[in-house]
């Protein structure tokens, strides 16, 4: 093999041109989301899912499980699902309710999160206090009062029919869709949200969500 450089005569053919089967390929990032409800969220982060997975699948991949089980269990079940998974997770959302389950079994998740979390893999615990439907409110506006879970569903229908979608309803499958113009607004609201509860407990931030930590990562591929 000759150790002189090619001649100017050859530069630019073909032969002597980089093979495009030779670069290197960069695998996509791999999400799992796993879900203590087994329709609203599945169906919400499923819609970002398709969104993703269409538009940037060589970037970032998702899956989503509705895996209908809650807090520590939640935590638990999630963990199996990442080590099982031949994909090689990056990130592990754990999306969860606070509801009126006891404070310690919230505030675990939390700390399992941070000590499952490895290089390779992060764990982060998405908890909304009370539940996900917080999320879906701040959409409209920033609320900061300690309202029951049970009086979020009027506040809902009552902006979903103004703007002509009907009574809200937790097996809807659309949330996405019609919350998506408004997505900006609902990070800011959580970010207010999330100042206000520095320093406080997932179970003592009421109300408050970690929804927007995860969506601001998929902001840029929707």
């Amino acid at each position: 093999m000759s150790l002189h450089p090619p001649k100017k005569s050859d530069l630019g053919k073909s032969w002597m041109s980089k093979r495009k089967d030779q670069q290197r390929r960069i695998n996509p990032e791999y999400h799992l989301i796993v879900t203590e409800g087994t329709k609203t969220e599945p169906q919400y982060f499923s819609a970002i899912k398709l969104v993703i997975n269409e538009q940037a699948q060589e970037r970032v991949q998702l899956e989503v499980v509705g895996q209908g089980d809650n807090t520590v269990n939640l935590f638990q079940q999630a963990k199996r699902i990442a080590a099982q998974s031949p994909n090689g997770y990056r990130h592990v959302w754990i999306v969860y309710d606070t509801d009126d389950f006891p404070p310690e079994h919230i505030n675990l998740v939390v700390l399992f999160c941070e000590q499952a979390s490895t290089e390779e893999c992060v764990f982060h615990a998405i908890w909304s206090n009370q539940c996900i439907e917080l999320w879906f409110l701040l959409h409209f506006s920033f609320m900061q009062s300690d309202l029951h879970r049970s009086e979020y569903w009027p506040k809902l229908s009552a902006q979903l029919q103004a703007l002509g979608h009907g009574d809200y309803r937790k097996s809807r499958d659309d949330m996405y869709a019609i919350l998506r113009p408004r997505m900006d607004e609902a990070i800011l609201n959580a970010e207010k949200l999330a100042v206000l509860n520095h320093g406080k407990t997932a179970a003592e931030s009421a109300p408050g969500t970690k929804v927007h930590e995860m969506i601001k990562v998929f902001r840029p591929f929707l």
